[in-house]
């Protein structure tokens, strides 16, 4: 019953995700962001000494709390199929963000077709943290192919990979835990080691989703080129999980990725994969492409549970 009620689960969230997108009141995530800004305005103060340990503490009080609330919730709910379907179904739906990634990529491709450069920037500017207002029209189509395959990752692949391996505090969890890295991750002198556990445990959690979905890239693409750009350029990027992504679906849609960029004014230099200069029509490409890795990792996901719990006895 166990693998019935993962399946079933993971395919009502993801289809109540793909049908409604993101809730637009009342979404739990907003709510713990305002928790998160409350607690970070209260204890990121220059007077404690020791931030790490600071930091570690405001992880432990905006989350535990929430951890602890879900394993109940699972237990309360262990003795009925349907209700653990039920919760299940909605810590999904809550927790993946495919059809919003959708909904922000389209607009971005289709003003960049029809040249207008202003909507396209305005557009880049609300998925991706560097600068937009000086970006032509390649440098807008790259900045949002490296947010989509992202959080392919991230937003997709990861909270359904926690889900499958444990459960709606597993999913609770991951979510929480990257939406604090998020907020908290920046390293600069507000937050480099108030936020240094938050971006260190997301590292943690991301890790082996994020190599899922760069195997998922190369599996899609049938590129060898996706695996011979992870293997060398994924290095690049400062974070080790964005880099493996990033680095397989350059290499599998044949594009440069990375190089310079600016960030709060900031320039921040670093090297590039190789490949020719992003067009628009790219990310249509790289839509589908991270379409197929969520549903082949989904797939996967599913099929490693299955034999997993029926080996077990289920």
């Amino acid at each position: 019953m166990i693998v019935s009620f993962v399946s079933v689960s993971v395919a009502l969230g993801v289809a109540l995700d793909r049908l409604l997108g993101e809730p637009k009141r009342l979404h739990p995530l907003v709510g713990f962001g305002s928790l998160a800004r409350t607690v970070e305005a209260l204890l990121n103060r220059p007077a404690f000494i020791h931030a790490r340990a600071v930091g570690a503490l405001a992880l432990l009080f905006t989350t535990v709390p929430w951890l602890v609330l879900a394993v109940f919730l699972t237990r309360l709910t262990s003795d009925s199929w349907m209700i653990q379907c039920a919760l299940g179904a909605g810590a999904v739906y809550l927790a993946i963000g495919w059809q919003s990634l959708d909904a922000h990529i389209a607009p971005i491709f289709t003003s960049l077709k029809n040249g207008q450069l202003v909507h396209a920037r305005r557009g880049a500017a609300m998925i991706v943290s560097r600068d937009c207002d000086e970006l032509e029209a390649d440098g807008v189509a790259k900045a949002a192919i490296e947010s989509l395959l992202e959080n392919t990752s991230d937003a997709v692949i990861a909270p359904l990979f926690w889900f499958v391996v444990a459960g709606v505090p597993g999913i609770v969890m991951y979510r929480l835990v990257n939406t604090l890295d998020a907020m908290w991750g920046y390293r600069n002198a507000r937050y480099q080691h108030f936020g240094w556990a938050a971006a260190r445990l997301d590292d943690v959690l991301n890790y082996l989703p994020a190599r899922l979905t760069a195997a998922a890239f190369v599996v899609c693409a049938f590129s060898r080129n996706g695996w011979v750009c992870w293997r060398q350029c994924a290095g690049i990027w400062a974070s080790p999980n964005a880099g493996a992504v990033l680095a397989s679906g350059a290499g599998c849609l044949g594009v440069s990725l990375g190089a310079g960029a600016s960030y709060h004014g900031v320039w921040q230099d670093k090297p590039a994969t190789p490949g020719r200069a992003v067009i628009a029509d790219d990310l249509l490409r790289a839509t589908l492409l991270t379409r197929r890795a969520i549903v082949l990792c989904t797939l996967a996901l599913l099929s490693v549970h299955g034999v997993w719990a029926g080996g077990l006895g289920y």
